[in-house]
């Protein structure tokens, strides 16, 4: 490896729009971020439901079929 070339590394402040923050290691040091570990609904376990009915039932609903 050559030296001098690579940036250097500090320690990172992260934060979320939810409001969470966390250390890490970057060449920047402070890093925004939308969506984190603490309300991702992967790690939370809470699924966002936004659409209630499928194509299909909204199609029969238009036009009035059952």
């Amino acid at each position: 490896m050559k030296k001098n070339i690579h940036p250097e590394m500090k320690d990172a402040t992260v934060t979320c729009a939810c409001g969470a923050t966390f250390q890490t290691k970057s060449v920047k040091e402070k890093i925004d971020v939308e969506i984190c570990s603490e309300c991702h609904s992967a790690f939370t376990g809470k699924q966002n439901t936004t659409k209630k009915t499928g194509n299909i039932e909204k199609f029969n609903r238009k036009f009035g079929l059952k």
